[in-house]
């Protein structure tokens, strides 16, 4: 019965087409934030059409059989995610156990908890950040949606089974899921926060099931048994018009809705999901002619690979980006050679693990184990063998000796400074701030005080400029780069008001502008510390002056080498300094080029020798000389 089923489904290739123009947004997204905004976007279709092809699957084994044989399903599961996944992560293991040993760090619990699918709730209680590209940059962050999936695969068909079997009624059926979805969305709609690191709602089961469960609605209301090829003409136009219109919105989703965008976990997620609905019904009926214009011999090609490329994408960009550090200056030359590394690494998976794994038995597999240890000579076939088992004894030593949540000497010295300076921002917005005591302020015609010299030589600055920071009132407004330099800041600007947060980004520090201004706390000099994290428009940098007014602002540019938007921000920022006449631009970027000791390992935070540095050129612009 089971082959009688297989035999009745209709292969509907127009998805690999969709398929491929998600997994194609994902890339760019990871590859090129700067430009697709909204790539992550591409999850949530590949939600949808896994729900809708796994539940269609479903209904018809019920039709046919009058069951659901959950073994040969979870079987057909494992077979089909399993060799490329395990593949990757011991491949991934044995290179960064020789090559990357700074990211053995808590391997054993990432390899774990992607085997066992429950990757997103084990990054979530690490408190691992989706958006933090300096603080937790891992080669298996993208794993946390194959999570979501596999726990939807192994409840969905429990779920599906008792519906059919006990419910019955199909439209009652389909108010269920539909209510399902809403409290999924509702979910994220309670957890998520304004302002607050998004990624606990990102990852969440709960919130992100909306998309799966949307597309199993769909199999319900549009299944592939039942469409018919011959439908009228109007009802042809109204289904390749909705097409149409879905993938337009789509695509300009892709573009455009950043992750951070508010808007996106206030039901601009279910809109995605729901446009892809529309694009997945239109495509899988065959009266349409969305699957004819979806398929195509590249479509295919990147459709039936998409696993593969969703797998291997991020650790190829992590990998290469922490060997190549010049990644801004020779972005579209880095971007090609990663795309080309990703597709050859895409297609031997494909050809080697995915159509091969297919067929994967234990016992197969015990069978090549016992044939490997018995092979004699050097033949191709022995190498080929004892090379993967090499392979899988290097991760397995990678395993064995990675730490659990330990930290380099460097990063938990960083990590102690800004735990530091974090309470000496906030220390600066609950006081009133009053010039050093430190520091003796008076005209004097005798010898320079001590302390007074001592910040001229630490900063480079000269005795007026001295005088002039203590008395300077100075509103700090930035990033992690700038919180790491707070003690610093308030060394030289006793009164200064400090606002730093890790990840910020300009196109969402509006509303704490507009909130420091509220409490009185923008001063008439403003210290803007902006860009590490990513880009923003022009546009949006209006918006922030416009709320800044007619204060003097110093802009400091960024040196992010390692990120692509380096050059593209600090192009924004030269524009800016010479559109506004209140901007002063204080060009970090050229005064720490070919310093690298001035710079973490991830050459974009400071080193102390460079928090000195960062700080003197700021001073320096910012005071009479």
């Amino acid at each position: 019965m089971e082959n009688k089923q297989q035999h009745k489904r209709r292969y509907i290739s127009g998805l690999d087409g969709l398929r491929s123009l998600a997994v194609i947004g994902v890339i760019f997204y990871h590859l090129m934030p700067e430009n697709m905004r909204g790539g992550y976007l591409g999850v949530p279709v590949f939600f949808v059409i896994s729900g809708y092809l796994i539940t269609d699957g479903l209904r018809q084994e019920w039709q046919i059989n009058e069951k659901i044989q959950f073994k040969q399903f979870y079987l057909r599961r494992i077979r089909r995610l399993y060799p490329a996944l395990v593949t990757l992560l011991i491949v991934s293991a044995a290179y960064i156990t020789l090559f990357q040993r700074n990211l053995l760090n808590n391997l054993k619990g990432i390899v774990f908890s992607s085997l066992f699918y429950v990757n997103n709730w084990w990054q979530i209680r690490q408190g691992y950040s989706y958006f933090d590209r300096f603080g937790n940059e891992s080669p298996f962050t993208h794993l946390w949606s194959l999570a979501v999936e596999g726990q939807n695969y192994l409840i969905w068909p429990i779920i599906c089974f008792l519906l059919l079997k006990f419910v019955k009624n199909k439209s009652t059926i389909i108010k269920i899921i539909f209510g399902g979805t809403l409290i999924s969305a509702l979910m994220m709609v309670l957890l998520f926060q304004p302002g607050s690191d998004p990624t606990r709602v990102y990852y969440g089961t709960d919130t992100r099931l909306f998309s799966l469960w949307l597309g199993s609605l769909l199999a319900f209301v549009w299944p592939t048994a039942q469409l018919r090829s011959q439908i009228p003409k109007e009802a042809k136009k109204v289904l390749n018009l909705s097409g149409g219109v879905s993938l337009v919105l789509l695509a300009l989703g892709f573009f455009f809705l950043d992750a951070r965008y508010s808007f996106i976990y206030y039901g601009g997620f279910y809109l995605i999901s729901l446009l892809a609905c529309v694009m997945v019904a239109v495509t899988a009926h065959p009266g349409a002619n969305w699957n004819r214009w979806l398929t195509n011999p590249l479509f295919t090609y990147i459709g039936k690979r998409s696993y593969s490329l969703y797998l291997y994408q991020f650790p190829v960009m992590i990998f290469y980006e922490a060997k190549v550090k010049n990644i801004a200056d020779h972005r579209w030359l880095h971007t090609v050679i990663e795309l080309v590394i990703i597709f050859l690494l895409s297609e031997w998976s494909y050809r080697f693990v995915e159509k091969p794994g297919r067929e994967w038995t234990f016992k197969g597999m015990l069978r090549k184990l016992k044939e490997t240890v018995k092979m004699r000579g050097f033949t191709a076939q022995a190498v080929k063998q004892w090379g993967i088992l090499l392979v899988v004894l290097i991760s397995l030593i990678g395993l064995i000796i990675a730490p659990t949540n330990t930290l380099t000497a460097e990063q938990e010295a960083f990590q102690q400074k800004i735990e530091e300076n974090q309470k000496i921002a906030e220390e600066t917005k609950s006081q009133t701030n009053q010039p050093n005591e430190a520091i003796d302020t008076t005209e004097t015609s005798g010898e320079i005080p001590e302390n007074i010299a001592t910040l001229m030589t630490r900063y480079q600055l000269t005795e007026e400029q001295v005088r002039q920071g203590q008395q300077l009132e100075l509103t700090a407004f930035g990033d992690s780069v700038m919180l790491g330099a707070t003690s610093n800041l308030q060394e030289v600007f006793p009164s200064v008001v400090v606002d730093a947060v890790i990840g910020r980004q300009l196109y969402n520090s509006l509303e704490e502008i507009k909130q420091l201004k509220k409490e009185g706390l923008l001063k008439k000099n403003v210290l803007l510390g902006l860009g590490s994290n990513g880009l923003a428009t022009e546009a949006q940098f209006d918006d922030l002056m416009t709320e800044i007014g007619d204060r003097q602002v110093y802009l400091i540019n960024t040196r992010v080498p390692t990120q692509r938007w380096q050059n593209e921000v600090n192009a924004l920022f030269d524009q800016m300094a010479t559109k506004y006449e209140n901007i002063t631009l204080i060009n970090w970027y050229q005064a720490s080029d070919g310093q690298p000791d001035w710079f973490r390992e991830d050459q974009v935070h400071p080193s102390e020798q460079g928090l000195i540095e960062y700080t003197g050129l700021i001073a320096r612009n910012v005071l009479l000389p």
